[in-house]
């Protein structure tokens, strides 16, 4: 088995960014409005929480925050960011044991980081989900349309391609819905709920800039959003609602 460092995954690299502003300023909001009507009274756990920066947008929602992430530095991070607000455990999810169960799971853009996600998949449901918790799944879409572009422009083979640059960063998978669905049943979960958030038809890098500039508006951002409620299968990230399985 290959030994990953998960601090060396989150740098940037020549091809790609980890972290972009398109990420911060416009999916982590949206996500937010995507999950709301779902959320459940008690605890939460934020798997993978980087630096947190999305963390952070959960304290006005949730008293019981734990964050459960494998690198030491973007937990360091995140310390000086939100500082004592939350709980932090340190661990491989695969390794880690938690104290308790919890009402609600946030689990974003990190199951394609995951060697074997149907394993981890299973543990949320079996060990960290209450009787009536929340998993809130979310994963970057293999056919969102600025993907699905550059393939007809010859930059990647196909849409579920994982690129040299995402390689690089962890990634082990580009999920579709059909595919993240799979592997959440596999796991045993119950699927509630399925949609997509934000119609996405520029790279990210491609946002950054123009979300510099006056070109693109809060009403046209919120349509993009809407939009990809209609057509999920367009969107830049897909979402899962799941439950625990019996």
């Amino acid at each position: 088995m290959i030994k990953r460092d998960l601090n060396k995954e989150f740098q940037d690299n020549e091809g790609r960014k980890y972290t972009y502003g398109f990420d911060l300023d416009v999916m982590h909001p949206y996500m937010i409005k995507s999950f709301k009507p779902f959320f459940k009274k008690g605890n939460f756990l934020e798997m993978g929480s980087f630096q947190g920066n999305f963390t952070k947008r959960f304290l006005d929602y949730f008293d019981d925050i734990t964050c459960l992430e494998a690198s030491d530095e973007a937990i360091k991070v995140a310390k000086e960011l939100i500082g004592d607000k939350v709980k932090y455990v340190h661990g491989m999810f695969e390794e880690v044991t938690l104290p308790t169960k919890y009402e609600n799971i946030v689990l974003t853009h990190v199951l394609e980081h995951i060697t074997d996600p149907v394993a981890v998949l299973k543990k949320i449901n079996d060990e960290w989900l209450s009787d009536t918790g929340r998993l809130f799944l979310v994963c970057p879409n293999a056919n969102a349309p600025s993907r699905q572009i550059a393939v007809k422009m010859g930059l990647i083979t196909h849409n579920s391609a994982v690129t040299p640059a995402e390689k690089e960063h962890g990634h082990q998978i580009t999920y579709t819905l059909d595919t993240l669905e799979r592997d959440a049943r596999l796991a045993g979960l119950n699927i509630v709920h399925r949609s997509g958030v934000f119609f996405k038809a520029l790279a990210n890098f491609q946002w950054d800039q123009l979300l510099n500039t006056e070109i693109i508006s809060k009403e046209y951002l919120d349509g993009c959003y809407k939009l990809g409620q209609q057509y999920p299968d367009l969107c830049s990230s897909i979402f899962l609602m799941c439950e625990k399985g019996k």
